[in-house]
């Protein structure tokens, strides 16, 4: 088994190997130059007769140039911004357990302690340097190291705030014992020079990707070559590298609470599992509504205890809960949930950096009414608009109502009174009865179009789609037109360069959804708004699967096999049965938003 001083010794051999590609980068730069020195010493010298003058002169010119480009490559190399994680900075005070746990393992480990910490909305940690000047003002660096060298600042831990909520303390400690190990190789000068060397390299290549303009925009498409040419003749060496230095973290970490890093890689993957269940199904109806759940990682302790109780493989995982949890190492534990709330609408949705009137918290009391029954209401009344807009002959004629005479109601359901648009009513004759007045929208008259004609459904799926493509596309730009960049800093969340200008959400949760799943969407919430207005159904929360429809207390989850029957194969029989069990009044008007 090899020592973590020999995997130290790998990295170190490879950091040498990308620092002398650096060195090889200066020399060639510097051969004109030193060429041109040359000539001119031995045309003063006498050493070198006239018919050299024409070849110094070149030399020179050529001299010249190459110290201009050098210097506009080395400039925006050292000025280029590396890009930051974003993370919710945690500060010592408030968080001194949260720290004294770190400094202590560090202490095991024989390494330096990391410099400060920080939490991730994601179920990972890390360490990442942050000393580049860009990033804040000059910190006062470690005592010189044992070459009488200066020794860099160890990084910065990012801790996934999934973890303190889930995890309980000696398992946090025992899966940051590998990741904290990494500060040894971190405080290594060699190590720590060729990482800044990679990352300005690829801050470069993102500042002249970012360039605009042909002034401005030729010279950095220049030094955008130079450093993908760099990046390329040292990625192998730099990849290498990182796997020597994770490899000796490990090695060092074997002996710090071994059997608990076990049960804490367990559940590293039943937080992830749990944890992407609560963003796609439970945060992102939210955040598309514009509220953001303010509590998201104590909704992943019941999202992972559910799950738990769900999954027999999970069984027993629940029972560490009354264990302390890690969260209490922090002094206020709901603002930094909060703000790591925030922050994950950010990443995963691309909202505002700071609540307003049409991006607010909302609590998990609140959620079911808030959230579950507004997005069903939004969804039903979308759903009845695109009906209203369709052309008369787009669907078949609608079924008299019961008692009507079938005579006296030949309209089309786009013709009639309630559901036709703008401009296109039809007015009774002079001479013949006054019109009914027209029912509300009712479940009814959306089966009986949806069933009657495969075409209706296909083209109420298609509207339904453009309809919500051109609101997204709104929202996006408002979002755009914010001024994030201020607002990020007041809230003092950590950006990389760019990623605050227009590049969120840096990762989507779903990929776009397509006509039919929309129309299945919309058709179940307004068979859900018509069990709640005529069958005493109330809005639910489940932690798993989101917006739930609670019948007498209990979740009914199996409205959605009759649902796909109507929408992909127009067959309405199942979803009327299920309404007569449920005691649902199709007939009945709904409450719109």
């Amino acid at each position: 088994m090899a020592s973590p001083e020999t995997g130290v010794l790998a990295a170190r051999a490879r950091a040498l190997a990308v620092l002398r590609i650096r060195s090889t980068a200066r020399a060639v730069a510097l051969l004109p130059a030193a060429v041109a020195v040359v000539l001119f010493a031995g045309r003063a010298t006498g050493r070198l007769g006239a018919g050299w003058d024409l070849a110094g002169w070149i030399a020179g010119g050529a001299a010249v140039v190459s110290l201009l480009l050098a210097g506009l490559v080395t400039a925006v190399v050292a000025r280029a911004r590396p890009a930051l994680s974003p993370s919710v900075p945690i500060s010592e005070k408030s968080a001194p357990d949260l720290y004294r746990l770190v400094r202590d393992l560090a202490e095991r480990l024989e390494v330096p302690a990391p410099s400060a910490i920080a939490l991730t909305p994601d179920c990972d940690s890390w360490l990442e340097d942050r000393t580049h000047r860009a990033h804040g003002p000059p910190r006062r660096l470690r005592r010189p190291d044992g070459a009488g060298r200066r020794a860099p600042e160890a990084p910065v831990l990012v801790i996934g705030s999934p973890f303190l909520w889930w995890m309980r303390v000696a398992e946090l400690r025992a899966l940051l014992a590998p990741v904290v190990a990494g500060t040894g190789p971190s405080a290594h000068p060699d190590i720590a020079a060729a990482r800044r060397f990679i990352r300005g390299l690829d801050a470069a290549v993102a500042v002249s990707a970012r360039s605009g303009g042909r002034l401005r925009g030729l010279p950095l498409r220049f030094v955008g070559r130079v450093a993908r040419l760099l990046l390329r003749a040292g990625r192998e060496h730099a990849t290498i590298m990182e796997r020597a230095v994770a490899a000796a973290a490990s090695e060092r970490a074997q002996n710090v609470d071994y059997g608990l890093r076990i049960v804490a890689q367990e559940q590293v993957g039943l937080a992830y599992a749990g944890w992407d269940r609560l963003l796609t199904r439970v945060a992102l109806p939210a955040w598309r509504m514009g509220r953001w759940p303010s509590r998201l990682d104590a909704g992943v302790v019941s999202a992972l205890t559910e799950l738990s109780r769900r999954d027999r493989l999970a069984d027993g995982f629940a029972s560490r809960l009354g264990e302390r949890p890690a969260c209490d190492l922090l002094e206020e534990p709901g603002a930094i949930d909060r703000a790591a709330s925030l922050l994950a609408a950010r990443l995963f949705h691309g909202g505002p950096a700071e609540p307003g009137p049409d991006w607010s918290p909302v609590g998990w009391q609140q959620y079911p009414e808030e959230v579950v029954d507004r997005k069903w209401r939004l969804e039903a009344a979308r759903l009845h608009r695109v009906l209203d807009n369709l052309p008369s002959t787009a669907l078949p004629a609608a079924p008299p109502a019961t008692g009507a005479d079938p005579a006296a109601s030949p309209l089309t359901y786009a013709h009639t009174p309630a559901h036709a648009p703008a401009g296109r009513r039809r007015a009774a004759p002079a001479d013949g009865p006054p019109a009914a007045p027209a029912p509300g929208p009712t479940l009814a008259r959306v089966i009986d179009r949806l069933a009657q004609d495969e075409r209706a459904g296909d083209l109420v799926a298609a509207r339904l789609g453009a309809e919500v493509e051109r609101e997204e596309r709104e929202e996006a730009a408002r979002q755009a037109a914010r001024g994030r960049c201020e607002q990020d800093a007041a809230i003092g969340v950590a950006w990389g360069d760019g990623l605050a200008e227009g590049g969120l959400p840096l990762f989507p949760l779903q990929p776009p959804r397509t006509g039919r799943e929309l129309l299945a969407d919309h058709v179940t919430a307004m068979v859900c708004c018509a069990a709640v207005d005529t069958a005493g159904a109330t809005p639910g929360l489940d932690w798993l699967d989101g917006p739930a429809l609670l019948v007498d207390g209990a979740r009914r989850a199996d409205l959605g096999r009759p649902v796909l029957s109507l929408v992909d194969d127009g067959d309405a029989g199942p979803l009327r049965g299920w309404l007569t069990t449920v005691g649902v009044r199709p007939e009945k008007p709904v409450r719109l938003v």
